[in-house]
């Protein structure tokens, strides 16, 4: 897949295009996306995703922005995986936030991505103050010869698919209700980095994954499979938090123990698939009884992998 960054450079042919954050890229998103990619196919334009960084709310209100599903890295992968030759990042500052719906449309979307087709949910909102609609986008498409499509949103067992509806699961521990609306188990991808070596010293080594997200989306003790090692996927156990019974870090730390593999992991690039919650993180009184915790986890991990 072809990734600009900001819009200095014209897309390199017409487009069929969707706009969205799509955070996680769950089964909503990829409803949308196979949508785009089957326009594009019919009509022979490349398909095209434009998406923002950081998220718009993120920008507006840094302190009561949601937690991020992915990565910037992870969604583009998980974008491509879905066919889509294209994908442009929006640098999302004051200058766009203040820009007006037209000049949203004219400058970006005709001038940039040389858009031939639209297709955004039905709910879909643009410009400064969130002036922009469907309606608008209709007006404007006709002046500047695109087309405009509305898809509705995505519904499962009388749910309908979002972002929001993922991190609920997520926060709950809901490990089985997540996946089935990101039709995967919930990923975290990272690069093993070194630690301070305290699993090994417990009996327990640990791949040691800095996450990428200002705030995680899911906390506690999980049972986990790895990809990314040649004699992969493993199966293991995760802690992701802030291991307060040890430093109390300010930010969140992903720590995995593979199980029957002792071997230096540092520098692997790992997908860590989150399968089942063991456990809230939680404070101990001394590194005695976290140790007596951890050897229980594994056990409630290994029963896990064994039902």
């Amino acid at each position: 897949m072809l990734v600009f960054r900001g819009f200095s450079r014209p897309a390199p042919t017409p487009t069929v295009l969707t706009i969205g954050n799509f955070d996680g890229v769950h089964l909503g998103h990829r409803a949308l996306l196979r949508k785009l990619k089957d326009h594009a196919t019919r009509t022979g334009l490349m398909p095209a995703v434009l998406t923002f960084e950081p998220h718009p709310r993120e920008f507006f209100a840094p302190d009561t922005a949601p937690t991020r599903l992915s990565s910037l890295r992870e969604k583009l992968e998980l974008i491509a995986a879905e066919g889509i030759d294209f994908a442009c990042i929006g640098r999302f500052n004051a200058a766009l936030a203040g820009m007006d719906a037209e000049a949203f449309v004219e400058r970006l979307l005709v001038d940039t991505l040389r858009v031939r087709h639209l297709i955004v949910g039905d709910d879909f909102r643009f410009g400064a103050g969130r002036r922009g609609d469907f309606a608008l986008l209709e007006t404007l498409g006709r002046r500047h010869g695109f087309s405009v499509e509305a898809l509705g949103g995505v519904h499962q067992d009388g749910l309908r698919l979002s972002s929001s509806a993922v991190r609920r699961a997520l926060a709950e521990g809901r490990m089985e209700d997540a996946a089935r609306l990101l039709g995967r188990p919930y990923v975290i991808d990272g690069r093993v980095v070194r630690g301070q070596q305290l699993g090994r010293h417990l009996g327990v080594p640990t791949a040691n994954i800095r996450v990428k997200h200002r705030r995680p989306a899911l906390g506690g003790v999980y049972a986990v499979a790895v990809d990314g090692l040649p004699d992969g996927p493993h199966r293991g156990i995760a802690n992701i938090g802030y291991r307060p019974s040890v430093d109390n870090t300010t930010r969140a730390l992903l720590e995995v123990h593979l199980f029957d593999l002792d071997r230096d992991l540092y520098g692997a690039h790992l997908s860590v698939r989150f399968l089942h919650k063991i456990r809230d993180e939680r404070k101990f009184a001394d590194l005695d009884a976290l140790k007596h915790q951890i050897s229980e986890d594994l056990l409630s991990a290994r029963q896990y992998f064994t039902h």
